[in-house]
C-alpha cells in the first residue's frame, strides 16, 4: 500500500483523547492529527518519537493530519488500523500470502454471522469460502528481533467475538482465518497478551480447537510504503 501522498515527518508531543496526537513538526508549528487507533497503543506512544503525519485529503476535515507511522528504536511502526485490510487484500491479490490464494473472487466488509462484517471474503465458483478476520498487531514489550509481537494492547471483547463467529463459520463448513498484520519491522514472531487481555487468549484457544486458522505476517514500512513480507512464527 503506497500512501498517496508525501508524509510530514514530526515529533511526537502526546496522544490524548483516544483520537488525537500533538505533533511537531520541524517549524516548530504544533499540529492536532487524528489518531487511527482505538487501542492503548502501549509501545508506541512515546513523547519525543520520530512521527509521520498524513495530509487530508478533504479541505473540510476539522483535524488536518493523520498520524500513521512511529519509529520504535530502530523499528518502523503502523499505527493507522483502518489500512490492514487494505494491505493485507493487496498482499492476497500479488501472492504475497500464499496460504489464501486459490480462490476465484474477494471481496472487504460482507456481512455474516449476527450482524458483523467480515473483513475479507475470498470465494469459489463452487461455493467454497474462506473467512479472514484481520487485526493490527503493533505491541512489542520487550526489545530484539528474536522477541514477538504481541495482540492484543488491551481488553477487547469484540476480538473475543469475532474469533467466536470465525469458529461459527467453521461449524457451518466453510472455512476461516484469523490474520495478524504485525505493522512493525522487528519481529520474527508473534504471540498472545494474555496477561492483558485472558478471556481473549481463551477465545483464541476455543478458536483454534474448533479449527479457525491463525496466519501471522510482517510488513516492511517506509514513509512512502507499506508492504506484506513474510510469514512470522504464531506462537499462541
Amino acid at each position: 500500500m503506497k500512501f498517496p501522498d508525501p508524509l510530514i515527518k514530526g515529533s511526537l508531543i502526546k496522544r490524548y483523547k483516544r483520537f488525537m496526537a500533538d505533533v511537531e513538526l520541524p517549524s516548530g508549528e504544533v499540529v492536532t492529527a487524528h489518531c487511527a487507533n482505538s487501542g492503548s497503543m502501549l509501545s508506541v506512544n512515546q513523547p519525543g518519537s520520530d512521527v509521520w503525519i498524513s495530509p487530508a485529503r478533504n479541505p473540510d476535515r476539522k483535524l488536518k493530519f493523520t498520524w500513521e507511522l512511529i519509529r520504535v528504536g530502530n523499528a518502523m511502526v503502523g499505527i493507522n488500523t483502518s489500512h490492514p485490510n487494505a494491505i493485507v487484500f493487496e498482499a492476497i491479490e500479488n501472492g504475497t500470502i500464499r496460504e489464501l490464494q486459490g480462490y476465484n473472487s474477494m471481496r472487504r466488509e460482507v456481512k455474516y454471522g449476527k450482524n458483523s462484517r467480515i473483513d475479507i471474503l475470498l470465494e469459489n465458483e463452487d461455493g467454497a469460502k474462506c473467512y479472514v478476520e484481520v487485526k493490527n498487531v503493533t505491541l512489542k514489550r520487550e526489545p530484539g528481533a528474536d522477541k514477538p509481537a504481541e495482540f492484543p494492547d488491551g481488553v477487547t471483547a469484540r476480538g473475543a467475538k469475532h474469533l467466536a463467529e470465525l469458529s461459527d463459520m467453521v461449524k457451518d463448513g466453510h472455512r476461516a482465518v484469523m490474520m495478524y498484520l504485525v505493522q512493525r519491522d522487528d519481529s520474527e514472531a508473534f504471540t498472545l497478551a494474555r496477561d492483558i487481555d485472558p478471556e481473549y487468549g481463551e477465545a483464541y484457544d476455543r478458536a483454534i480447537t474448533a479449527g479457525v486458522e491463525i496466519l501471522a505476517y510482517t510488513c516492511q514500512i517506509t514513509p512512502d510504503e507499506i508492504v506484506v513480507t513474510r510469514r512470522v512464527d504464531a506462537l499462541g
